[in-house]
């Protein structure tokens, strides 16, 4: 799995970094199947931007979050994300196919 932490109009910190690497433990954790995770982090005058883009095989998962304190938005960021990967992942599972070889065939009526 690759990760690449980004800043836009701000220098992260190693406690940022961790911050967001033990966060992003947290959706390997429910799905083990990422292919890579990609994370900016932005200032846009008071508010603070937090944005993921989870690839795994099939689909991207993109969410963003604004608050006024950054570890609040990639907590708000993280919960999105979270639940998008649980619907994700059940959505995988559901889809359960049944053998050709298994299926019978229906009734052909012979009185016609």
């Amino acid at each position: 799995m690759n990760l690449t932490i980004r800043g836009h109009h701000l220098d992260i910190t190693p406690p940022l970094r961790e911050y967001v690497l033990s966060k992003v433990d947290r959706i390997k954790r429910h799905f083990d199947h990422v292919i890579d995770i990609s994370v900016m982090l932005t200032v846009e005058k008071l508010n603070q931007k937090a944005e993921i883009t989870l690839h795994v095989r099939g689909k991207d998962i993109h969410c963003e979050a604004i608050d006024a304190d950054m570890y609040a938005a990639i907590d708000l960021v993280i919960d999105k994300l979270d639940r998008q990967v649980l619907k994700h992942k059940t959505r995988l599972q559901e889809h359960s196919h049944v053998p050709m070889k298994r299926v019978t065939p229906p009734e052909t009526q012979a009185n016609a």
